[in-house]
C-alpha cells in the first residue's frame, strides 16, 4: 500500500474511465439508433435495439476493466 504518489494518480486516472463508459457507451448506442431510425423511417426499433447496445457495451467494458485491474493487482 505504500504507492508513490504518480502511482496513486495514474490508479486513479484508470478507475475513472470506469465511470465514464457507461454514459458514453449508452449514449453512443442511442445517437446510432435516433439516427438510423430517422434515415430508415422505422422509430423507435432501432433506437431501442441500439441503446440496449450500448447498455450491454458498457457492462462488457465494465467487466473487462475490472478483470484486467484485479489481475495487475493480483500479480504484485
Amino acid at each position: 500500500m505504500n504507492d508513490n504518489p504518480a502511482e496513486q494518480k495514474r490508479k486513479l486516472a484508470a478507475y475513472s474511465t470506469v465511470g465514464l463508459m457507461f454514459p458514453v457507451s449508452i449514449a453512443v448506442g442511442l445517437a446510432i439508433g435516433y439516427y438510423l431510425d430517422r434515415w430508415l423511417h422505422t422509430s423507435p426499433y432501432l433506437l431501442i435495439i441500439f441503446t440496449l447496445y450500448g447498455i450491454v457495451g458498457g457492462f462488457v467494458n465494465l467487466i473487462r476493466v475490472t478483470r484486467t485491474k484485479k489481475n495487475h493487482n493480483d500479480e504484485r
